[in-house]
C-alpha cells in the first residue's frame, strides 16, 4: 500500500517519553481530520505500545524505543512501535488477556487495549533482539471533506 505521508521518531525507554510518543502520534494523525474519538484510540493504542516497550523490553536499563507513523492510501494510519530489547518468548501467551511478564502493579492486558481500538495489530518478535508492533487504523472521511 502506498505511502502518502510518514515520520519516524526514536527516544530512550523513559517513562516520560511514553506521553510524548502519544502526543506526537495524535498530531502527525490530525491530518486526516479524525475525530475525538478516533484521536483519543490512537492515543491510547500507542501509549500501549510503547508503555510495553519501556517496561517490558529493558527491564534493567535504558534502551532505544522507534515509533513510526505512516498515513497510507484510503485514509489509513499506520503505526509501528519497535525496541531492540529482551523480546517476547511466546507471543501468544504475551497476547492472551491478564498476562504479564511485569510486575503485580501491571494488568496485562495491553495488547488486548491495543487490539480493541485498532484495525489490524501484528507483533513479531525475536528472544534478545527485539519486538515490533504494527497497528493500523482506517481514519473515517467526515461528510462534506
Amino acid at each position: 500500500m502506498k505511502i502518502e505521508n510518514q515520520v519516524t521518531l526514536e527516544f530512550p525507554s523513559r517513562s516520560a517519553n511514553e506521553a510524548f510518543a502519544r502526543t506526537a502520534a495524535a498530531c502527525f494523525a490530525a491530518q486526516l481530520d479524525p475525530t475525538l474519538e478516533e484521536v483519543n484510540d490512537i492515543k491510547t493504542a500507542v501509549s500501549e505500545a510503547v508503555t510495553n516497550a519501556i517496561v517490558h523490553a529493558y527491564p534493567d536499563a535504558l534502551g532505544k524505543v522507534s515509533l513510526k507513523l505512516r498515513i497510507r492510501k484510503e485514509h489509513v494510519l499506520e503505526i509501528v512501535v519497535k525496541d531492540w530489547g529482551v523480546g517476547i518468548a511466546d507471543i501468544d501467551q504475551a497476547r492472551t488477556p491478564l498476562f504479564t511478564t511485569g510486575s503485580e502493579e501491571r494488568s496485562g492486558m495491553g495488547f488486548t487495549i491495543m487490539e480493541s481500538f485498532m484495525d489490524t495489530l501484528r507483533v513479531r518478535s525475536a528472544l534478545g533482539k527485539g519486538t515490533t508492533v504494527t497497528m493500523a487504523r482506517k481514519i473515517s472521511r467526515r461528510a462534506g471533506r
